[in-house]
């Protein structure tokens, strides 16, 4: 009996250690205590946690034991953590996207900032198939303007969606920009080229892409389509 109750004990205890860094891994991103790539691992960390204890405790109900408190705090993580996971199902694991894989806008000004000095920012050759294979409908944004009022909505409509321009030369049509994610405060950095046609309209393309991990939830793609969206619809969009 005693040897099952300090079993219980330890398995509980478990259970808040994964609620504890389920929590404290995105607060300590959001008061800048830490990078959100250390903040994410304590949150994936307690999200593990949370779905072996979860699944142990339930099997341990069944068997009459009971839940426990802690045992129902790491189920809870374990389901919401699954459920965020899930997000990713699906997703390729690259995370630089753009409207134009064969001659991609440089990100020659965010090279400069300090996090992405000893980085390669070109975007990779072998990105070009995995995007055209799961993202086929991403394209550049023509407008019916010159190059000029082409740029000018460009980086209207960019700092509507919350991105923060970090450089604009709208002589050359380039424009390059940051988003930062509410949760972790990850960083990606966005080209944005604007380039006259024959005709009289303009063709605006977009890159963007993630500093830290391998895949993005499909979070770069995804902002290239409303970016593009809200272009050729004539109208800024709402962050």
């Amino acid at each position: 009996m005693e040897h099952r109750t300090s079993g219980a004990g330890r398995l509980s205890a478990f259970g808040v250690i994964a609620g504890a860094l389920f929590v404290i891994g995105p607060a300590l991103a959001w008061l800048g205590i830490v990078r959100g790539l250390v903040a994410f691992v304590l949150f994936g960390l307690g999200g593990l946690t949370g779905v072996v204890v979860g699944v142990t405790s339930v099997i341990q109900a069944a068997r009459g034991r009971g839940l426990g408190r802690g045992g129902a705090v790491a189920l809870a993580v374990g389901v919401v953590f699954l459920a965020l996971a899930s997000r990713g199902a699906g997703k390729p694991r690259i995370n630089d996207f753009t409207t134009d894989p064969a001659d991609p806008p440089a990100l020659a000004h965010a090279a400069t900032l300090p996090p992405n000095v000893a980085r390669d920012m070109s975007y990779p050759k072998a990105f070009a198939d995995i995007q055209r294979g799961c993202c086929a409908d991403l394209h550049p944004a023509r407008v019916r303007a010159g190059a000029p009022e082409a740029f000018a909505r460009a980086e209207d409509v960019a700092r509507q969606m919350g991105l923060t321009v970090t450089s604009s030369e709208p002589s050359a049509g380039l424009l390059e920009a940051m988003a930062t994610s509410r949760l972790f405060g990850f960083h990606d950095d966005i080209a944005i080229r604007v380039r006259p046609e024959a005709d009289g309209t303009s063709r605006i393309d977009v890159r963007s892409k993630s500093r830290d991990g391998q895949g993005d939830l499909g979070v770069n793609a995804a902002r290239i389509r409303t970016f593009v969206a809200a272009l050729e619809a004539g109208a800024p969009t709402p962050p």
